[in-house]
Formats: C-alpha cells, sequence, structure tokens
C-alpha cells in the first residue's frame, strides 16, 4: 500500500462529515443497532461494537449519545431490523462506485440508490461488476497533531500488534491492516494511548481514475450528493483521483 496516499481522502471526508454531524450521526447510530442486536449491548464481549463506539468517538459523537443509542438498541432487539445490502455501479467516465446501506425497507433504498446514479449519468450494475478493482482492508488514520509519538516508534507499536503496513504522510499515518485483524491491532493503538482521527474496514480502489472534463465532475458530484443525502446510505467508495 505505500506509495498510494489515502491521508488527504480520509482528511477530506472526515471535514464532509464534520459539516452534517446529524448525517454522520444517524449512520453509526444504525451501525450501533446492528452491532447490538448481532453481539449484545456490552462491548467488552462484543468486538464489533467496540469498534464502532470508536469511530462514533473518533468522530466526535457525545459519550451519552452512544450510550443512548446502545441502551435502545438492547430494548429494541425485537423491532431493529436493518438489512445490510451494497449496491455496485459506475459514474460518469466509468468511475466506479460501491455504496453501502442499511436499511428497514429495501425497496425505498434501491429506488434512491438508483436515482442518484441515473442523476449523475451513471448507472448501477450487478454484484462484483467493480469490487474486485478494489481491497478490503482496514485503515487506522493518526493525525500528527494529535500524536507526539516518534515515527518509528509507532511504526513499531503497529507492526507489532499485527498491522500489515505503515504509511507516513505530511499531516499524519496509516496504519493498514487486514480486515480480519483490525480489530486486534485497533484495541493495541487504543491501550497505547494512541489518538485515533479514522478508523474503519474500507473499501481501497487498486487504482484510481481522473475526471479532467467540468460536466462529468459535475455529474459525478450530484450522485454524491444525493447518495451523502440518503440515511440508508452507510458508506460510498470510488477509484476517483481526488
Amino acid at each position: 500500500m505505500s506509495g498510494h496516499s489515502k491521508f488527504s481522502n480520509i482528511k477530506h471526508k472526515k471535514e464532509k462529515n464534520d459539516a452534517a454531524k446529524g448525517k454522520i450521526f444517524t449512520v453509526i447510530g444504525r451501525e450501533i443497532a446492528v452491532a447490538v442486536k448481532e453481539g449484545g449491548p456490552d462491548p467488552a464481549n462484543n468486538s464489533k461494537l467496540k469498534d464502532v463506539i470508536a469511530k462514533a468517538k473518533a468522530n466526535n459523537m457525545p459519550n451519552d449519545t452512544i450510550e443512548r443509542g446502545i441502551k435502545k438498541a438492547a430494548g429494541d432487539l425485537g423491532s431493529v431490523n436493518y438489512e445490510s445490502i451494497t449496491y455496485e455501479g459506475y459514474g460518469p467516465n466509468g468511475v466506479a462506485i460501491i455504496v453501502e446501506c442499511l436499511t428497514d425497507n429495501k425497496n425505498r433504498t434501491a429506488s434512491n440508490v438508483r436515482n442518484a446514479f441515473t442523476k449523475g449519468g451513471g448507472n448501477v450494475g450487478t454484484t462484483g461488476c467493480v469490487s474486485f478493482m478494489f481491497d478490503k482492508k482496514g485503515q487506522i488514520v493518526i493525525s500528527k497533531e494529535d500524536c507526539d509519538m516518534d515515527s518509528d516508534e509507532l511504526m513499531m507499536t503497529a507492526l507489532e500488534a499485527g498491522a500489515d503496513d505503515f504509511e507516513e504522510e505530511e499531516e499524519g499515518y496509516i496504519v493498514w491492516t487486514d480486515p480480519d485483524s483490525f480489530s486486534e491491532v485497533r484495541e493495541a493503538l487504543e491501550e497505547a494511548g494512541i489518538p485515533m482521527a479514522d478508523a474503519e474496514v474500507a473499501m481501497i480502489p487498486q487504482t484510481t481514475v481522473a475526471l479532467t472534463f467540468e460536466e462529468d465532475l459535475k455529474k459525478f458530484q450530484k450522485t454524491m450528493d444525493l447518495l451523502d443525502e440518503d440515511d440508508d446510505v452507510q458508506q460510498v467508495y470510488t477509484n476517483i483521483d481526488e
């Protein structure tokens, strides 16, 4: 992964989320509900819930909001019924787009996602049509502003915890992990007192595509805006070169 930087893209995504906390809190709230339903309300015995809580804290979600979400999900175990659905397709100039959703109404979600693609001049494809162009990896982002640990020491801490790779950028560091070891590595860094700006398992493009025409950029942004407005959409991955 070295040399294929993602720090600026992650930072951009984070800043965008900070400007729309209502949306990101809704997204994380659904992830909490699903994690509690699958593994119970105790993060000590539910690594998925522990990871979601870490993500919530990285996005500045207040502790009482997190706790309320866990309690609500624990009390609504019979009625929480979100389904995970992933859509794949193409934007302008063949840009690959993956849309991960959690929904209680598949028909509504499918209609909204297709509408977002269509209005941006793209189309939804079949399962697997673009995901082969991405690698599923755990990524942990650490800002230099928040972490005063020496880069070599930080790298050794991450690698000893089981990380696959370590990348230093001008503004921070990225720790890359295998998806299966993500939770273990994240917890080890947390126990070492290392602050994380972002931590999640994501789809990382193997190569990127540049949109050079203004019209294509506008169409692509139209699709992104519509997907961002949809509460059913949890995450969007693309191979656009930002």
